[in-house]
C-alpha cells in the first residue's frame, strides 16, 4: 500500500479561522477596557473584575491576557476624571499585610509584637519589616482585649495560675503582651 501525501487543503482556512477569533477576542478584549473607564463611575472595581474575568473565560483569551487585564481592573479606581495614581497611594503588600494584621487581632487575639513576628516570619507571611510595621502601626486593635481574652483561654483551658498566665503573656516565647497589658488581663480575668 502506497503512502499518499496527506491534503493540505483545508488546513490554511483552519489556521485563518483560528487566527480570527483570536483577533477577535484581543479586540473584544480592549474594547472591554474602554467600556470599563467610561463607566467607571457607575460600576464599583469588583463588579468590573467580576464582569472583565467573565467576558476573558468565555473568549478563551491567553492567561497572560487575563492576567493583565485583572491587575488592571484591580488596580484602577473609579473617578471621574482619568489620572495617574498618586504616589502618596499605599502600595499593595502594605494593605495586604494589614489584612492578615487584622486577622491576626480579631481571629487569633495576638499582641502586637506577635503579629508583627507572625507578618515577618520566614515561617510565616514573610512580609516584608516595613510592610508589618506600616500593618501593626495602622492596625486598629485592643490590645487590651486580646490579652484578657488570651489569659482567659488560658485560664479555662489550661487551668493557669494568674501569675503563670502573666508569665506566658509577657514571654518572649509566648504571647509577647506588654506588661501594662498582661496587668489589664490579670486584673479583669475574673470579672
Amino acid at each position: 500500500m502506497e503512502n499518499k501525501p496527506k491534503s493540505k487543503k483545508g488546513k490554511g482556512c483552519l489556521g485563518c479561522l483560528g487566527v480570527l477569533i483570536v483577533l477577535i477576542g484581543l479586540g473584544t478584549l480592549f474594547n472591554q477596557g474602554d467600556n470599563d473607564k467610561k463607566g467607571a463611575e457607575t460600576t464599583s472595581p469588583k463588579t468590573s473584575i467580576s464582569s472583565s474575568l467573565n467576558d476573558d473565560v468565555v473568549q478563551s483569551s491567553t492567561s497572560s491576557t487575563v492576567n493583565s487585564s485583572i491587575a488592571q481592573s484591580e488596580e484602577s479606581e473609579p473617578t471621574s476624571s482619568v489620572e495617574e495614581e498618586p504616589e502618596n497611594e499605599v502600595p499593595v503588600e502594605y494593605k495586604s499585610a494589614l489584612d492578615k494584621a487584622e486577622s491576626y487581632a480579631t481571629v487569633m487575639s495576638m499582641s502586637k509584637a506577635g503579629i508583627y513576628d507572625q507578618l515577618t516570619s520566614e515561617y510565616g507571611e514573610q512580609f516584608t519589616p516595613e510592610a508589618a510595621q506600616y500593618a501593626v502601626d495602622n492596625l486598629q486593635a485592643d490590645y487590651n482585649a486580646n490579652a484578657l481574652a488570651k489569659a482567659q483561654s488560658y485560664q479555662e483551658e489550661m487551668s493557669m495560675s494568674p501569675e503563670a498566665i502573666r508569665d506566658q503573656l509577657t514571654s518572649e516565647y509566648g504571647e509577647k503582651f506588654t506588661p501594662e497589658e498582661a496587668d489589664y488581663a490579670i486584673q479583669h480575668l475574673n470579672q
